[in-house]
């Protein structure tokens, strides 16, 4: 006869083995769907033959490819000079409103790009206030002067720069001030002045999280669709766009498709790359803080007038235009048309949102507790879909989907007479997909960043008084983790309500949301009335950009 403590520790460890199991399916699951659409558009690229790439090449692909890699050349740069310069005057100097500025340079992540596109159309264009009071003034024709065009590849780089140079800003404040003072001391001590010290010690050893940086914001401008759209700017992303629905041509919007993705998915490894060596400027393991430049004078209005500029014109001066652009529509918000857009967004990012944080929980803790080669891959693939456009995500999900669901109704219709019709293409729960593939990268990052404080001896614990796997991410690690679960929610939710390129190309039919909304109507040169929804898309965007500022205000 069996013993009893015998039997009940085998079963317990049956038991385990079965959560464990559970979790290791689910893990790679979500690693396989997020790797599909990246496949598929590999096979629907192989399989429309050479003809359609051809045709590309001889006709828009070049045009496409030189947009394309003009406007990352631009934004990059841009970035760079505004994000490094910034992070270096707030960390190593002091001016009147250093503190106020050091968090007010986060806000622009608030807003999207082709939000600032539309305000600075409405300011910039021709009919607008600028020229208008120019002509007034000088008693101009429309012909007899000169204007910076703003619908233009310099005018998308303008956009985007405002809105991502943040990125580059934060990773870079951050190296600055973990770096160690030894090192630009002894620079000062040889006779080299700050900003000699600056150019040759402070900037070299934050060179890798300032290249993690910059690679993010050229992913995001990669991927960025609205913008390059309503400016004209003919890129890979408005290629694909054009391909999939005003030509018609699934091979050719497949191809590009593939483009975009092979410079993605380099742009990720270079990204990755960088994140490996981004343990540089902490070499030096800071004793003391660096000392900081006492500015004064016409150097100390300088330096704020410089931090003062991209806070001005990347937040301040859009809201106050896009909020005189809305008293001056004739949209509704509390009509019942823009109530249901209003639902519709929820429903998406909220959906999403949770999607997305329980796929990060099931890859994140699976990694913990079967560390290796497997669940470290399955962590990487779940991670790729950050540095994928959501153009090339929404074609990479629709053609398998749609070809399933075309031979499911074929079946159907040859069997039983009957059709199925499209079953998940065109479905909010496709879209929702996407979104999940999109972004689960962020939701990772969150949840990781809080496991990270979960120490070993909990789990250890837990398990020696019996509880499984499940049990130990149930009653230890979710209520633990619940700030960065509650991070990762907010992160992803306002993402979703954000995101236009894979809502336009994924949504079904009449479900439109506000970022559709704002795109359509800004389409049709009706701006004031796009005002209106990009006004609430950013005020859900500032939702986490203040946390990030309450963040940097604590590490000073």
């Amino acid at each position: 006869m069996t013993d009893v403590p015998e039997f009940a520790a085998h079963a317990t460890r049956r038991h385990t083995s079965g959560g464990a199991r559970a979790l290791a399916v689910l893990a790679y699951l979500v690693a396989a769907i997020c790797i599909l659409p990246m496949l598929a558009v590999v096979v629907a690229s192989v399989s429309g033959g050479t003809e359609t790439i051809s045709h590309l090449m001889d006709t828009v692909l070049g045009r496409y490819a030189f947009n394309t890699f003009a406007l990352v050349g631009l934004v990059a740069t841009g970035a760079f000079a505004v994000g490094v310069g910034a992070a270096w005057l707030v960390t190593m100097t002091r001016f009147p409103g250093a503190r106020v500025l050091e968090v007010a340079l986060v806000l622009p992540l608030a807003f999207p790009a082709y939000v600032l596109a539309y305000a600075y159309t409405h300011v910039l264009d021709h009919p607008g206030v600028v020229q208008s009071s120019l002509r007034d003034l000088m008693g101009w024709g429309p012909r007899d002067y000169w204007f910076p065009e703003i619908r233009s590849l310099g005018g998308a780089a303008m956009m985007l720069t405002l809105v991502l140079y943040p990125y580059v800003y934060l990773l870079a404040r951050a190296a600055f001030l973990q770096q160690s003072a030894t090192a630009f001391l002894a620079a000062r001590a040889l006779g080299k002045t700050a900003w000699q010290a600056f150019f040759k010690v402070s900037l070299p050893m934050a060179r890798p999280a300032i290249a993690g940086g910059v690679l993010l914001a050229v992913m995001e401008t990669i991927a960025d669709f609205g913008t390059v759209a309503y400016f004209g700017v003919q890129t890979l992303a408005t290629g694909i766009y054009t391909s999939w629905f005003s030509l018609a041509d699934r091979a050719g919007a497949a191809q590009l498709a593939l483009c975009l993705l092979a410079f993605a998915l380099l742009l990720a490894v270079l990204e990755r790359y960088q994140r490996g060596d981004a343990r540089y400027h902490d070499a030096g393991k800071r004793r003391q803080s660096m000392p900081r430049i006492e500015l004064r004078g016409w150097r100390a209005a300088l330096a704020s007038g410089l931090c003062a500029v991209p806070v001005v014109f990347g937040c301040l001066l859009p809201a106050i235009v896009l909020f005189e652009m809305g008293l001056g529509s004739e949209q509704d918000l509390l009509s019942r048309r823009y109530i249901g857009f209003i639902q519709n967004s929820l429903i998406l990012a909220g959906s999403a949102a949770l999607l997305t944080v329980s796929a990060a929980i099931a890859v994140g803790f699976y990694q913990r507790l079967r560390p290796g080669p497997r669940s470290a891959a399955a962590g990487y693939a779940a991670r790729l879909g950050y540095a994928v456009p959501g153009g090339v995500i929404a074609v990479g999900l629709i053609v398998p989907f749609a070809a399933f669901d075309n031979a499911l109704d074929a079946w159907m219709r040859a069997r039983f007479d009957y059709s199925t019709g499209l079953l998940i293409t065109g479905s909010i729960w496709l879209l929702v997909g996407a979104y999940m593939v999109r972004f689960l990268a962020a939701a990772l990052g969150a949840y990781e960043g809080g496991q990270s404080t979960v120490h070993a001896n909990m789990d250890a614990a837990a398990r020696s008084l019996g509880q499984t796997p499940i049990g130990t991410l149930r009653r230890v690690h979710l209520p633990i983790l619940t700030p960065s679960l509650l991070t990762a929610l907010l992160i992803v939710f306002v993402d979703v309500m954000k995101e236009l390129p894979a809502t336009l190309i994924m949504r079904p039919f009449n479900f439109d949301t506000l970022a559709v909304q704002a795109y359509r109507l800004a389409s049709d040169e009706r701006l004031e009335g796009a005002a209106v929804p990009s006004l609430v898309i950013v005020a859900v965007g500032l939702l986490p950009v203040i946390l990030i500022c309450r963040q940097v205000g604590r590490q000073r």
